[in-house]
């Protein structure tokens, strides 16, 4: 089974979905999915320097009472997925991209999930600039990652140009928001669904996978 995940890594409820999508597939012990990190850019305009969070929020949230509504939903959402969100720790929002360079790089080589995982440890529980190429290659470094592939990853061109293409498409397939998730390319899922309507998705694939014909 194929299971693609669209993303952002500053998105926390994105966060929340990688945990409960490992929840869900605990239970189906036997299963070894493929899963792909597909790169979605919430903010595709943002400043290579990123832009103060307090003023960040404000403007998308439209004030101070809604963002705290928020962070609320946010936190008990994690608090029930083991992720202890830190978001008073967070200066600035980042410009993703640098970090999403990093996990092409790392999907390239097996090491997707826990790069993933990191990347949103250290911006959501540690408050760490993400879009810092110096974050990023110690992030990378702490994984066992080599740091001549990191430092190439973290200056490709060509990969952002990737990563650009990426979330054009998302788009054009009518994906708005994130994290969505689709299962062999036949199943889209959107949000951070509860556990267990990841394995309905999940078992509704494998059957259809199961009948499909032999060629």
């Amino acid at each position: 089974m194929r299971i693609d995940v669209i993303f952002d890594t500053i998105c926390p409820w994105c966060y929340v979905g990688k945990r409960r999508l490992e929840r869900a597939l605990a239970q189906r012990p036997l299963l070894r999915p493929e899963i792909r990190w597909k790169p979605f850019l919430l903010n595709p305009d943002m400043p290579a320097r990123g832009i103060d969070r307090k003023t960040y929020l404000e403007n998308k949230f439209g004030g101070p009472y809604r963002v705290k509504q928020m962070y609320a939903a946010v936190a008990a959402a994690g608090a029930s997925e083991g992720i202890p969100f830190s978001f008073e720790t967070i200066v600035r929002t980042p410009d993703s991209l640098p970090s999403h360079r990093l996990i092409r790089m790392a999907q390239r080589m097996g090491r997707g999930a826990e790069t993933v995982e990191a990347v949103f440890a250290a911006y959501f529980t540690r408050g760490i600039d993400i879009g810092a190429d110096d974050a990023l290659l110690e992030l990378g470094l702490r994984l066992g990652l080599e740091r001549g592939d990191i430092q190439a990853a973290l200056g490709d061109e060509n990969d952002s140009e990737q990563i650009l293409s990426e979330n054009t498409r998302a788009h054009r397939l009518g994906i708005s928001g994130v994290p969505s998730y689709v299962f062999n390319e036949s199943y889209a899922l959107a949000g951070a669904q509860e556990s267990d309507i990841f394995l309905r998705l999940i078992d509704l694939a494998r059957e259809t996978e199961a009948q499909a014909p032999v060629s």
